[in-house]
């Protein structure tokens, strides 16, 4: 059994590698399409402070995911390990497409599509499924609001300012706010797979009574997750930075300042939200402020069907691989 619970971690991390590729996009896209940084600065960068995320933030997502989407009295390693797979597939897949999704609702498609398929709808927490889906809507509604009303009042306050100088300015505005950004990656993300981790030492009756999440997960999750940032999927980073609408520092500043009030926020409160849909909708909302046509909405209603279709899809995934490993299970007869 402990090998099992030593491959379920490894899965984790393997996920949490991947959330840092897909996401990528999210940490350094305005700033390498601003061209403030090249990309290969810019995952150093970004890599680092979700490194440094670890380190002060607390574990409420963590928390969140362990024991408020199904009922830890049903969780046991072969549900985590179906759940992980489908939200690998998923991630994976879209990420091979260049299609920025939500990590965070992969996962949670993941866990749900595992759990009822094991016992039923009744195993769902529905106060914890509330929230996460509530957000799927409030995250890029309030990052679009948000990094709006932020550049209509940063245009106002340089409107007698000369382009060059307000390019100098935020240039180097832009190094600050792309690290507030990643470390609300790094603090939100991060904390699904620590999450995972815990649930499955948990089930396993390594933690004792209590939940929680130990220190050394934590650091691993946060590192996992700067190393896939490093490594990058670069058709996420063109896909976000490049093709959704066309940023100059100033508009970098103002998506990435909005993004990442909005992450470290949720994370303090405990709301697992979506990366993706937060940056996306600040960018969005950055656009706007020129003209509604200055944002390829074409290129916008790919990323909102690929974020439709993550729950619902990675659920499927997960309910198929539980189907799959339960078979293998009883015909094996491992315990």
């Amino acid at each position: 059994m402990l090998t099992l619970v030593i491959i379920i971690i490894i899965l984790a991390l393997l996920f949490d590698f991947l959330n840092g590729m897909n996401d990528a996009a999210n940490s350094i896209a305005t700033v390498v399409s601003t061209g403030v940084l090249s990309p290969k600065i810019a995952v150093l960068w970004a890599a680092f402070f979700n490194v440094v995320a670890a380190f002060g933030f607390g574990v409420h997502v963590a928390t969140t995911i362990g024991k408020g989407i199904v009922d830890v009295a049903i969780v046991d390693n072969y549900l985590i390990l179906s759940a992980l797979i489908g939200a690998i597939v998923w991630t994976d897949l879209c990420t091979r497409f260049g299609l920025p999704i939500s990590v965070s609702h992969a996962l949670i498609g993941g866990l749900a599509g595992a759990g009822v398929t094991k016992a039923g709808v009744g195993v769902l927490i529905m106060s914890g499924i509330y929230r996460v889906s509530l957000f799927i809507v409030l995250s890029p509604l309030l990052g679009m609001i948000m990094a709006y009303l932020l550049m209509v009042l940063v245009l106002w306050i340089v409107r007698r300012t000369s382009p060059n100088r307000v390019d100098k300015v935020f240039r180097v505005g832009q190094l600050i706010s792309s690290a507030a950004y990643s470390l609300g990656h790094g603090t939100n993300d991060a904390q699904k797979t620590m999450g995972i981790i815990a649930l499955v030492l948990f089930a396993g009756g390594y933690l004792g009574s209590t939940f929680y999440v130990p220190f050394w997960a934590v650091l691993l999750a946060h590192l996992a997750i700067g190393l896939g940032t490093y490594m990058g999927g670069w058709k996420v980073v063109r896909t976000m930075g490049m093709k959704l609408t066309h940023l100059r520092p100033m508009g970098g500043f103002c998506a990435e300042t909005a993004s990442a009030g909005m992450l470290l926020g949720t994370a303090i409160a405990g709301i697992p939200v979506s990366t993706t849909h937060t940056i996306a909708g600040a960018i969005i909302g950055v656009g706007a402020t020129r003209r509604l046509s200055a944002v390829r909405w074409g290129i916008a209603g790919k990323i909102i069907a690929a974020w439709i279709l993550t729950i619902p899809a990675s659920a499927a995934a997960a309910s198929l691989t539980y189907y799959l490993v339960d078979a293998i299970h009883r015909i094996v007869g491992l315990p």
